[in-house]
């Protein structure tokens, strides 16, 4: 019998993979996650930002605040 996995659980699985993150604006965010919180709060490293899937920029850290996320 297996365990069902949480939402929680998984995300807390995936960190140090490599995620992206697309925003109601249409920005996509790709980078390793870091970290993350209760409230959705993202921290990427090595994050590229792209825009209507092309490469604008690159970060070393990126911080995403929870409510900037596509629902």
């Amino acid at each position: 019998m297996s365990k069902k996995q949480t939402p929680s659980d998984f995300l807390k699985q995936i960190i140090g993979r490599p995620v992206m993150v697309k925003l109601n604006s249409g920005v996509d965010y790709r980078g390793v996650l870091a970290c993350l919180d209760g409230y959705m709060n993202i921290a990427l490293e090595q994050t590229e930002e792209y825009v209507n899937g092309q490469l604008k920029n690159k970060y070393g850290d990126a911080f995403i605040r929870g409510n900037n996320g596509n629902n």
